[in-house]
C-alpha cells in the first residue's frame, strides 16, 4: 500500500495529524489500521415498556422536559431529560455535560441509545447518545467504537475513517494467495477493510475482523514457521546421548519421588537428547515446582556420555545456589562441579578456566561469565539456561556456540499460556510442569484493606520473633513529590524507617531495592539467606531470588499496582520450605478491576490460570512487556481471545511454505524483500 499523508484525508488539519499521531496515526493508511475497539449495536430499536435494567438498547422518544444542571460538588454537574414514547417515560442523565441542555429541544423527537439502570423515580440511560429522529439512517446501526486521543471525539473520528476509506480503499490490493483465502473462507482485503469500519451487519463485522486477524497472525506464523525450518535444518546432526544408569542412581539418592508431570517432562528430554537432533528445549514450570531436579538428570546423561555440560543463572547469588543444591547431588556421583562468577577473583577464575578447557570439570554453574571471552570448553554438550527471559536468545546461542551442536534446555517460571509461547518461544519445542512436587504445602493468600495493617505487621513481627523471615514488598524505592498517580503509593524507604520503628523493635531489618550497587544487592540477599536479616524491605528486585527455605511470609504493598503474574512470582518467593507459608496483599485499589484481581489471587495457586487472567485483564502488550519480548504490537489480533484463528494461521503458514503455488511463492519472497527472514 502506497503512503500518503494523514492531512490528504478530508478533514484533518495540521492540529487533528498531530493528535492523531499520538495514536500512531501518520499516514492515510495508517488510519485504515486503526481498528474499532468494538461496536455499539444500535439496530435494537424497542419501545420504553420493554426496557429494564442492564438492557442496552435504541429507543425513539419524545423529550418532554428539561430539568435545570445541577452542580452537587466541585467538577461535577448533572442533567436530567425527561423522555417518553407511547408505552411509557424514560429519564436521561448526563454527567458533565451541561451543553447537552441546549442540543435537545422539548417537544422534538430522538433516536437514543445506552444502557438502562434503575433510578429512585423510575429507569434511567446514563449518558446515552442520540440524534434527531430523522438521521435514523446514520444513528441506528452497526456502529464503530475507536481508540480516542484529547481532541477526537467518536464522532470526528468516525467522519474521518470515512474519509480516509474514500481516499485509500481504491488501492487496496489483496495479499493472500487464493489458496489460502479459499481454504479459510476469509473475505477479500478490500471488503474486510470496510467492513471492519463500518459493518452492514454484525454477522459482516465479525467476518471482516477474523479475516483481518487471520492476516496479521499469518504474518506471524510465517516468520515462525521459517524460524523453525531454519532451526530444523541445523538440527540433523546433534549429538545422540546414551543410556545411563547415573540418572537412575541419581533419582535413588532423592529423598522424593519424582512427581507425574516432572516424569513426563524428563521423557521427554530424554527422547530429545538420544535423538540425532539438536535438542532446543524450553521447560516452563510454576514457581517451585521442581523444575531443577530435571535440569541435573539432563545434566548426568550428558556427562555421563563424555560430555560436559554448562549451567547459566540470571545473578550470582542464584549461580551460587544452584551450585551448593546441584554440587550436593552430583559429586557423590563422580562428577566434578565448579562455579564460575564475575567476583572470582583472578587465581580463582585462572583456576577454573583452566580445568574448564583440560575437560576436568565436568559441569560448570555460573552467571554471564560463561560467556565472556577466554572462556573455553573441553566438549560442551548441554547448555542450560535458568529464567531466560532475563538472558535473551542471543546469549543462549552464544553459550551453546562453546561446544558443537550442543542440546539446548532453557527454564522459565514464568507461566506462559501454551499458545503464547509458541510465539515468544518459537525456536523451541515446550514441556510443562503443572503440578507442584510432593509434600509442597500451597501458600495462604489474603487480600487484605488498609484496616487490616496493625493487625498485619504485628502478625509478621511476632512470627519473625520466632524465627521465621517476612518479605515486604513495595511499588516505589522513595516517596514522590510529584503527585498523580504515584501519590498514595507507599515507598520502601519510607515503610523501612516508620514500621522498623513501630513494629520491628529489636528485630534485623534490613533494604534492597534497585537504586543500590549490584554488590550491595548480593550481599543483602546473602545475609537474608543465611538468616541473619529476619525481615526484607524490598522492591521487585527479589522477584527472581534466593530460595529461602524459612521465609514463610510476603506482604506485598500496593498490591493492585502489580500485574497477576508479577504478584504470582513474588508469592514463589515463600512457600519453599516445610512450613506454612503466607502471602498478604494489601489493596489500595477503589475499582471492580482491582478487586477481581486480588481475589483471582486469593483464589488460586495456579501459575498458568493467573497468567490467563492476566492477559484477560491486561492484554499481552502489558502483561509481556512488549519490548521486553519483542511480542509484535498487534493492531486488530488478541493473542488470548483468537487462539483459535492463532492455530489456523500457523496451518496456513505451513503450506504456504511448502506449496509450490505461485501465489504462495510471491507472498514468501515479498516478506524476504521487506527483511523478514523466512
Amino acid at each position: 500500500m502506497n503512503s500518503t499523508s494523514v492531512t490528504k484525508v478530508k478533514g484533518v488539519s495540521d492540529v487533528r495529524a498531530k493528535a492523531l499521531s499520538k495514536l500512531g496515526i501518520f499516514t492515510a493508511e495508517d488510519m485504515l489500521e486503526l481498528y474499532p475497539r468494538g461496536y455499539e449495536d444500535r439496530t435494537n430499536i424497542v419501545s420504553v415498556a420493554s426496557l429494564a435494567p442492564e438492557i442496552t438498547a435504541t429507543v425513539k422518544v419524545r423529550v418532554v422536559s428539561i430539568a435545570p444542571v445541577i452542580r452537587p460538588r466541585k467538577n461535577l454537574s448533572i442533567l436530567k431529560v425527561l423522555v417518553q414514547d407511547e408505552t411509557g417515560a424514560l429519564t436521561l442523565v448526563f454527567y458533565n455535560q451541561p451543553y447537552v441542555r441546549n442540543q435537545l429541544k422539548q417537544g422534538h423527537e430522538y433516536f437514543v441509545y445506552g444502557t438502562v439502570q434503575a433510578g429512585y423515580r423510575g429507569l434511567e440511560m446514563a449518558v446515552p447518545v442520540f440524534a434527531e429522529a430523522d438521521e435514523s439512517e446514520n444513528f441506528a446501526g452497526i456502529i464503530p467504537v475507536y481508540p480516542l486521543t484529547a481532541g477526537i471525539s467518536q464522532n470526528i473520528m468516525r467522519k474521518l475513517m470515512k474519509a480516509a476509506l474514500a481516499l485509500c480503499l481504491p488501492s487496496v490490493k489483496e495479499n493472500l494467495p487464493r489458496l489460502i483465502t479459499e481454504k479459510y473462507n476469509l473475505l477479500d482485503l478490500k471488503t474486510a477493510t470496510l467492513n471492519v469500519h463500518f459493518p452492514s451487519d454484525k454477522s459482516m463485522a465479525e467476518q471482516s475482523r477474523r479475516s483481518l486477524v487471520f492476516r496479521e497472525l499469518l504474518r506471524l506464523s510465517l516468520l515462525l514457521e521459517g524460524m523453525k525450518k531454519e532451526r530444523n535444518k541445523e538440527r540433523n546432526a546433534g549429538i545422540e546421548f546414551k543410556k545411563t544408569p547415573l540418572t537412575d542412581k541419581l533419582l535413588e539418592s532423592l529423598p522424593f519421588e519424582l512427581s507425574d508431570a516432572q516424569k513426563k517432562v524428563w521423557a521427554e528430554i530424554e527422547a530429545d537428547m538420544e535423538s540425532s537432533r539438536v535438542m532446543n528445549r524450553l521447560v516452563m514450570g510454576d514457581v517451585g515446582s521442581g523444575k531443577t531436579i530435571v535440569a541435573v538428570l539432563s545434566m548426568v546423561k550428558a556427562i555421563a556420555s563424555g560430555y560436559q555440560a554448562a549451567y547459566m543463572a540470571p545473578t550470582e547469588i542464584l549461580a551460587e545456589q544452584h551450585y551448593n543444591n546441584i554440587s550436593k547431588l552430583l559429586e557423590p556421583l563422580g562428577i566434578r562441579v565448579a562455579l564460575l562468577t564475575g567476583s572470582l577473583k583472578p587465581a580463582g577464575k585462572s583456576d577454573v578456566l583452566t580445568r574448564l578447557a583440560s575437560g576436568e570439570i565436568q559441569c560448570i554453574i555460573g552467571t554471564h561469565a560463561l560467556i565472556q571471552d577466554g572462556v573455553e570448553y573441553n566438549n560442551l554438550g548441554l547448555v542450560i539456561t535458568d529464567e531466560q527471559h532475563r538472558f535473551g536468545v542471543r546469549q543462549r546461542s552464544k553459550l551453546a556456540e562453546g561446544g558443537k551442536n550442543c542440546d539446548c534446555l532453557v527454564m522459565t517460571a514464568t507461566p506462559i499460556p501454551r499458545t503464547l509461547a509458541l510465539i515468544l518461544y518459537g525456536d523451541l519445542d515446550i514441556s510443562t510442569i503443572t503440578s507442584l512436587p510432593h509434600g509442597r504445602l500451597p501458600v495462604k493468600t489474603y487480600g487484605v484493606d488498609e484496616s487490616f495493617r496493625d493487625r498485619v505487621y504485628t502478625w509478621a513481627a511476632k512470627l519473625a520473633r520466632a524465627g521465621q523471615q517476612i518479605y515486604i514488598v513495595h511499588p516505589l524505592i522513595e516517596d514522590s513529590d510529584e503527585g498523580g498517580e504515584t501519590a498514595n503509593l507507599l515507598s520502601v524507604e519510607r515503610n523501612y524507617v516508620e514500621a522498623t520503628k513501630k513494629y520491628f523493635d529489636g528485630i534485623t531489618t534490613d533494604i534492597i531495592h534497585g537504586k543500590m550497587k549490584p554488590s550491595d544487592k548480593e550481599e543483602v540477599m546473602r545475609d537474608f539467606a543465611a538468616g541473619k536479616i529476619s525481615v526484607l524491605f524490598a522492591t521487585t528486585v527479589i522477584e527472581v531470588g534466593v530460595d529461602v527455605a524459612n521465609a514463610t511470609v510476603m506482604i506485598v504493598e500496593n498490591a493492585e499496582r502489580f500485574g497477576l503474574a508479577q504478584l504470582h512470582q513474588l508469592r514463589g518467593r515463600v512457600g519453599r520450605g516445610t512450613q506454612q507459608s503466607h502471602c498478604v496483599l494489601f489493596n489500595q485499589g477503589h475499582g471492580d478491576v482491582a478487586k477481581e484481581r486480588i481475589d483471582i489471587m486469593v483464589k488460586s495457586t495456579d501459575g498458568f490460570e493467573i497468567s490467563q487472567k492476566d492477559l484477560d485483564l491486561r492484554g499481552p502488550g502489558e502483561f509481556f512487556g512488549t519490548m521486553q519480548h519483542g511480542l509484535p504490537a498487534f493492531k486488530i489480533a488478541n493473542l488470548y481471545e483468537d487462539t483459535a484463528i492463532l492455530q489456523e494461521a500457523l496451518d496456513a503458514s505451513k503450506t504456504i511454505l511448502s506449496s509450490d503455488d505461485e501465489e504462495c511463492k510471491a507472498l514468501v519472497d515479498s516478506m524476504s524483500e521487506e527483511g523478514l527472514t523466512l
